[in-house]
C-alpha cells in the first residue's frame, strides 16, 4: 500500500515540475532547463525522507516556492534553481561548497544568503527579531533576489499555515504583516503583498477576516452587475476608437477593506470603493503615454472625474517602478469608482515588481537610475551604519517602506522623490550627506524658509551651505527621514566623543588637584555619584562644563568619609556592569529636566497623580486654575478629555537631558576698529564647537568698534570661556553680557 502512495506522490511531484517549466516567465534555454533539472534532482534527493507537519512530502514546499518565484515574481533559471534548493544546506548534509562545485558561484551565493536568514529565524524577543530583519536585509548587498525568494518562501508558508499550532500561527502572521508585506510592497510585488496581508489578517484577526469574506460573497452579484454597467458603457466607446484592450473589475483586497473600516471607523457597507476597474491596453513604447490620456479622455466623457483624486504615475512613476493613471469618477447611483489605466508593460511591472522592472529596463538603452535602484542604494547605506540600534532601524525602515511620496525639484529642474512630511533639511540630506551637514538655510520657490519647513509636491528647493555650519541636537526634530537622522546622529556622536576626550583630560587634571587619581574604579564611582549611565556621559559633561569644581569637591569629600564609603561599597555594582559601562560608546539620554513650549522654557510645574509621569515619558502640560501647570502622560486616561475640552490650556512639554539644553546669550563688544577684527571675532566664535551664532550686528564709527552678537550655548561655563577668548583678540577692549529679553 505504501509503495502505491510513494508512486502517486512521485507522479504528483513530477507533475509540479512540468508545471514549473511551463509557467517559467522567461523563455528557457536548453542550459536553463538543465540547470533547473539538476537543482530539482539534488533537492529531491536531499529532502526525500522529510515530511511536513501536514504529512505530505517536504519537497512540495521548495517546488511551490520555485513556482511563485517563476510565475508571480518572474525571475530566471538561477533564482528558480536557488528556490528549489533554499532549504538544502539548512536541513541536509549538503554544504554551500558542494552546491558551488555542482552548479555555479551565483546559485551557491543565493542559497548561502537564504541559509543565513534561516539560521537566525528562531524564537526571539523584539530586539532579536529586529536584528534578524537587519541581517536579512544585509543580503541585499549580495543580491536582491535572496529577498525575493525569501518573500516567495514566506508566501507559501502563509498558504500552508493551518497545520501549525495557534500561537505559532499568530507569531508568523504578525511577522508577515510587520515586515514581509511592506517589503513586498516596496519591491513592487503588489499581488504578493495583497496575498500576504490577507493571509496575515486571517490568522491575527480571524473573526474580522471571516466576516469580511462572507460579506464580499454576499455582495458579489450586486458588484458584478455594477461593474458590468460601467464596463459596457466604456467598451462601446473604446471599441469605436479601435483600441486593443481588456477591461476587468478588480475587488480590493480583504486587508485594504479592513484598513479602511478601521481608519474611517465605518462598517463594511459604508466602505464605497471596494473595487476598482482596470483598463489594460496594448501599445508600442512611443504611444504609451498618449494612449493612456486618450483613454482618460474617453472615461471622463462618460463619467465626471474628481480632480483632487487624479494620480498621474506615468509622468512621475513611484519609486517602486509603478506606473499607471488612476482616475476616480462618479459612477451610476452616485458612487465613486476608481479606474486604473495601464499598458501591458505597466501592468506586468505592477504585478511582478522588481524582476519585470529590470526586464524592461535592460531593453531601454541608457535608461537612467530608477527610483527602485536609488531606494536600494539608500537601504544599503542605512545598513552600513553601525551606530543605528536595530529596533530603531526596523521602525525607520518600515516608515520608508509604506510612506506616501511627494515629488519636488532641484534648482536645475531635476525631480526628487521624498516621503510625505519631509522637510527642506531632509531634501538637503537626500542630495548628499555632506550637503545636509553643511546646510545653513533653504529656499523653497525662491523664498527663504526654516529648516523644518514641510515640503509639498511641486516645490523647488535650493540649499544654501556653509563650511562652518555644524548640525545641532535640534536638527533631529527638523527631519523625518531615517537617512537624515542617522547622518545627524553620527556627526553629533563624533562631536560628543571629541568633547568627551577633552573632558577626560580636564577631569584628570581637576582630580589631581584633589589628590585623586583617575582610574576605572574612580570613573565608576563618579558615574554613580552624578547618577549617569556611562563614562562617556561623565567625560562629555565635564567637557562642556556642566560638572563644576564644587561638585567634584563634594565627591572628594564623600570619598574620604569612610563610613559612607563602607555603605557605598555594599551597593556597588558588579564588575561586569562596570566594564560594560566604561567601554560603552553610546551616549544614553539622561532625562533630568522638563521644558515647555517651542522655546523649551523652564517653568514651575507639578506631576499629576492620575498617571504619575516619570523622566523620559511622552508628556504634556495642562494649565490649571489654582495649581499652576500639571504634567500628564500623553496616554493618561484623562488626556483625551483634557485635550478635546480644554485644548487652549494645553502646553507642549518634553523631558530633556540638561547637558543638551541650549541657552541664548547676548554679548556686547566694544574696542578699536583694527584691520581684520571682524574676521578674527567671527572665526573665534565659529571655531568653538559648542557655540552657534544666532544673530550678529557689527558697526565701526571713527575708529571705534561696536558689536552685538547673539549666541546659543549649553551653559555658563562655555559662555565665560568664549568671553575670555574674545577679550584676548587684539583691539577688543570690553565684552559684557546683556540681560534683556
Amino acid at each position: 500500500m505504501l509503495e502505491i502512495d510513494f508512486e502517486k506522490e512521485n507522479k504528483a511531484i513530477l507533475q509540479e515540475y512540468k508545471e514549473l517549466l511551463r509557467i517559467s516567465y522567461q523563455t528557457l534555454t536548453t542550459e536553463d532547463k538543465k540547470l533547473i533539472r539538476k537543482a530539482f534532482d539534488v533537492a529531491m534527493d536531499a529532502h526525500k525522507d522529510q515530511r511536513r507537519k501536514s504529512g505530505e512530502a517536504y519537497f512540495f514546499h521548495p517546488i511551490a516556492v520555485a513556482k511563485i518565484v517563476a510565475s508571480e515574481i518572474g525571475l530566471g533559471a538561477t533564482a528558480i534553481a536557488a528556490a528549489l534548493m533554499h532549504d538544502v544546506v539548512e536541513d541536509t548534509p549538503i554544504t554551500v561548497e558542494d552546491i558551488e562545485k555542482m552548479f555555479n558561484p551565483k546559485v551557491a551565493q543565493l542559497v548561502e544568503g537564504l541559509t543565513k536568514i534561516s539560521k537566525v529565524q528562531k524564537e526571539m524577543n523584539v530586539s532579536m527579531q529586529a536584528e534578524n530583519f537587519r541581517k536579512m536585509l544585509f543580503t541585499l548587498h549580495d543580491d536582491v533576489r535572496v529577498i525575493l525568494i525569501k518573500i516567495a518562501d514566506r508566501l507559501h508558508n502563509m498558504q500552508t499555515l493551518e497545520t501549525m499550532e495557534d500561537h505559532k500561527q499568530v507569531k508568523i502572521a504578525s511577522e508577515t504583516l510587520y515586515i514581509y508585506a511592506p517589503l513586498a510592497h516596496r519591491l513592487g510585488l503588489y499581488k504578493i503583498k495583497n496575498k500576504l496581508e490577507d493571509l496575515g489578517l486571517k490568522y491575527t484577526e480571524p473573526e474580522i477576516y471571516n466576516d469580511i469574506v462572507s460579506k464580499i460573497k454576499e455582495t458579489k452579484e450586486e458588484q458584478d452587475a455594477y461593474i458590468k454597467d460601467i464596463s459596457d458603457v466604456l467598451k462601446k466607446a473604446l471599441d469605436e476608437e479601435k483600441l486593443d484592450y481588456i477591461i476587468k473589475g478588480r475587488p480590493k483586497s480583504i486587508y485594504s477593506i479592513y484598513r479602511k473600516m478601521k481608519a474611517q471607523n465605518v462598517s463594511f457597507d459604508e466602505v464605497y470603493d471596494k473595487f476598482a476597474l482596470r483598463i489594460v491596453y496594448k501599445s508600442n513604447p512611443h504611444e504609451e503615454k498618449f494612449l493612456a490620456w486618450k483613454i482618460y479622455s474617453i472615461v471622463t466623457d462618460h463619467y465626471r472625474p474628481s480632480p483632487s483624486r487624479l494620480r498621474d504615475w506615468i509622468s512621475s512613476p513611484k519609486t517602486t517602478g509603478y506606473e499607471a493613471l488612476h482616475i476616480t469618477v462618479m459612477g451610476p447611483k452616485g458612487r465613486w469608482v476608481e479606474v486604473q489605466v495601464r499598458s501591458e508593460r505597466m501592468n506586468e511591472i505592477a504585478e511582478k515588481g522588481y524582476a519585470a522592472h529590470y526586464k524592461y529596463k535592460q531593453g531601454s538603452a541608457g535608461s537612467e537610475d530608477s527610483g527602485l535602484d536609488a531606494w536600494l542604494n539608500l537601504l544599503k547605506e542605512a545598513l552600513e551604519n553601525p551606530e543605528t540600534n536595530a529596533v530603531d532601524f526596523v521602525e525607520d525602515f518600515k516608515m520608508n517602506l509604506y510612506s506616501k511620496e511627494i515629488f519636488v525639484f532641484t534648482p536645475k529642474g531635476e525631480i526628487k522623490s521624498l516621503p510625505k512630511g519631509a522637510t527642506s533639511l531632509d531634501f538637503a540630506f537626500s542630495i548628499h550627506s555632506e550637503v545636509g551637514i553643511r546646510t545653513r538655510g533653504t529656499r523653497v520657490n525662491g523664498r527663504l524658509v526654516p529648516l523644518n519647513h514641510e515640503l509639498k509636491s511641486g516645490d523647488q528647493i535650493e540649499v544654501i551651505t556653509s563650511q562652518h555650519q555644524k548640525p545641532t541636537v535640534n536638527w533631529l526634530d527638523y527631519v523625518t527621514t531615517s537617512r537624515a537622522k542617522n547622518k545627524i546622529k553620527n556627526v553629533l556622536n563624533e562631536n560628543t566623543k571629541k568633547i568627551a576626550e577633552e573632558g577626560k583630560e580636564v577631569l584628570t587634571r581637576k582630580l589631581k588637584h584633589l589628590k585623586i587619581t583617575l582610574n576605572e574604579a574612580v570613573v565608576n564611582e563618579l558615574v554613580n555619584f552624578f547618577k549617569l549611565k556611562t563614562s562617556l556621559d561623565l567625560f562629555y559633561r565635564v567637557g562642556i562644563g556642566a560638572i563644576e569644581n564644587q561638585q567634584l569637591k563634594d565627591y572628594a569629600a564623600q570619598k574620604s568619609n569612610t563610613f559612607i564609603n563602607f555603605f557605598k561599597n555594599k551597593i556597588k555594582r558588579s564588575a561586569s556592569t562596570v566594564s560594560e559601562d566604561i567601554h560603552k560608546q553610546v551616549l544614553n539620554s539622561n532625562y533630568d529636566m522638563l521644558v515647555f513650549g517651542a522655546d523649551h522654557d523652564k517653568l514651575d510645574y507639578k506631576l499629576s497623580n492620575c498617571c504619575n509621569p516619570i523622566p523620559g515619558d511622552e508628556v504634556f502640560g495642562f494649565i490649571t486654575i489654582n495649581e499652576g501647570i500639571k504634567v500628564h502622560k500623553k496616554d493618561c486616561p484623562n488626556a483625551i478629555s483634557l485635550q478635546s475640552n480644554y485644548a487652549y490650556r494645553i502646553i507642549m512639554a518634553k523631558w530633556i537631558d540638561s547637558s543638551q539644553q541650549e541657552f541664548k546669550a547676548i554679548l556686547h563688544i566694544t574696542g578699536m576698529d583694527t584691520m581684520g577684527l571682524t574676521n578674527k571675532l567671527t572665526k573665534e566664535i565659529s571655531d568653538n564647537m559648542n557655540v552657534n551664532i544666532q544673530s550678529i550686528s557689527l558697526s565701526g564709527d571713527a575708529g571705534i568698534f561696536n558689536g552685538q552678537i547673539s549666541v546659543i550655548v549649553q551653559n555658563n561655563t562655555i559662555l565665560k570661556r568664549l568671553m575670555d577668548n574674545i577679550k584676548k583678540i587684539d583691539g577688543i577692549e570690553k565684552v559684557t553680557r546683556e540681560y534683556k529679553n
